[in-house]
């Protein structure tokens, strides 16, 4: 069943990008952050309730709180400096650097949760790096400082991966559905402070009615991605369920074409189709 979970939480983890960049055309992608994070707070609790998953609020240990409050500011160093790489470059660019967070999250997961590393996983990780390599080269006449967004973009791989980790941990003696609304407290905390630190606060106010209307839109579909991560990475090895969620790219790649008129070049569909191979060779790794 957590094969399941991890597959629907690709697809709505591919919506999220493209209706978080209909969201980001002229709102501060800082501010559109942590409006998005309401919404995934909203829903999450909701299905918390829900299940009845609340009562197990009082047996949180504080080693577990740690390891979840730990996973939350991952989250939310991931999150900003993704949707700053989101406003900044073209979707079928940024989401290659940010799910190659599979490859670390491979290395920190055979040296903190002790799973194993095969010869099948490292020819994965090529192939993945690789595919990623190919997808964001630079185009002939792109200048050096257009391509500011593969600074955020990197940093945000780099956070994700710890997300994962650190997230599997703070979720093994806990419900997973907690677990991921205590994780969304943090993030909503951490996106504000930001916000409020930045001077972007007067920012929110003037956010344009269509573009906040894709910002909550986004936030249902992190929701719903999170959830359905989560809950698989419960039951589930994180060296597996992270790569099934890493094939949300498809999904992005393919919006993006229909939304925004963003075309492959042969290159770059060559590297997807790196990215796409060592991803599923993960799965029988």
């Amino acid at each position: 069943m957590w094969i399941a979970f991890a597959f629907a939480s690709a697809l709505f983890a591919g919506l999220t990008s493209i209706l978080a960049k209909l969201g980001i055309k002229e709102t501060d992608s800082t501010v559109a952050t942590a409006l998005r994070t309401v919404v995934v707070l909203i829903v999450s609790w909701l299905m918390v309730l829900s299940l009845g998953s609340a009562q197990g609020i009082g047996d949180v240990s504080a080693q577990t709180l740690l390891f979840l409050i730990l996973s939350g500011l991952a989250t939310g160093g991931s999150w900003l400096c993704y949707f700053k790489a989101l406003q900044r470059g073209p979707v079928n660019k940024v989401v290659p650097i940010d799910k190659s967070s599979t490859a670390l999250t491979i290395v920190l997961a055979l040296i903190f949760l002790g799973e194993g590393v095969s010869w099948m996983k490292i020819l994965a990780v090529a192939s993945i790096l690789g595919g990623t390599y190919a997808m964001i080269q630079k185009r002939e006449g792109e200048s050096a400082s257009s391509r500011s967004w593969v600074v955020w973009a990197i940093l945000s791989a780099l956070f994700a991966s710890l997300t994962a980790i650190l997230g599997k941990v703070g979720i093994r003696s806990i419900d997973s559905t907690l677990g991921t609304a205590i994780r969304t407290v943090v993030v909503l905390i951490m996106a504000w402070v930001v916000v409020l630190i930045t001077g972007k606060a007067p920012l929110v106010k003037a956010t344009p009615r269509r573009e906040l209307l894709f910002i909550c839109l986004s936030g249902l579909a992190t929701g719903g991605s999170w959830l359905c991560y989560y809950r698989a990475l419960h039951d589930g090895p994180a060296s597996v369920v992270v790569p099934i969620d890493k094939l949300s790219i498809l999904v992005t790649i393919a919006f993006s074409s229909l939304v925004f008129g963003e075309r492959l070049t042969r290159s770059s569909a060559i590297g997807l189709l790196f990215i796409v191979a060592g991803t599923l060779s993960l799965l029988v790794a």
